[in-house]
């Protein structure tokens, strides 16, 4: 099997794969199931926020969106830092250009979802930016997704497919890559 690890320049850290894509699209349980799958750490830089900080909610509420974009930035950069991690990214993390920048060639997917199967999952409680509801996730994804798509290398719809089918074909996805960036 192809190292995960290997294809930096220099030999520096380099994340087996980054997930990303708009709220609700399953980031975290696709890269819980992936890292099982590859054997490899599971980083969902969200967590890390909240565990280090508190809930993602109360940033925002008591200290605004872009004191959490700062601390997003932060996570994520250490978080590429983990040779061979699967790293699931929040949402909107790529809007921050220098997030943006950090994945350049990096092994990134996007995780894509219907308005339809993201209203079942929203839950507005736990994320500010869609309160309104699914009209304004869809406002949302809508302003995301050119960023999205530029950023990302393969993509996936976790609508209504099976998340362990999903986290499947992407393990296979990763080790097509790592084996060709051996090759080069």
């Amino acid at each position: 099997m192809a190292d995960l690890r290997s294809g930096v320049a220099g030999g520096d850290a380099r994340p087996a794969v980054v997930l990303i894509g708009p709220p609700a699209a399953g980031k975290s349980r696709v890269g819980k199931r992936l890292g099982r799958i590859l054997d490899a750490p599971f980083i969902d830089t969200d967590r890390e926020i909240a565990a280090e900080h508190g809930a993602i909610s109360d940033i925002f509420a008591t200290q605004g969106e872009p004191a959490f974009r700062a601390l997003e930035a932060a996570a994520v950069a250490d978080a590429l830092a983990h040779d061979g991690a699967v790293v699931s990214l929040g949402g909107g993390a790529v809007m921050t250009p220098s997030v943006a920048q950090s994945l350049a060639g990096l092994p990134v997917v996007l995780l894509t979802i219907t308005a339809e199967a993201a209203a079942e999952r929203l839950d507005p409680e736990t994320r500010p930016l869609v309160r309104d509801g699914i009209d304004a996730w869809v406002t949302l994804v809508d302003s995301r997704m050119p960023t999205y798509t530029a950023l990302a290398a393969a993509t996936w719809d976790t609508s209504s497919r099976p998340i362990d089918h999903i986290a499947a074909e992407i393990a296979e996805w990763v080790r097509a890559s790592a084996t060709s960036a051996g090759e080069s």
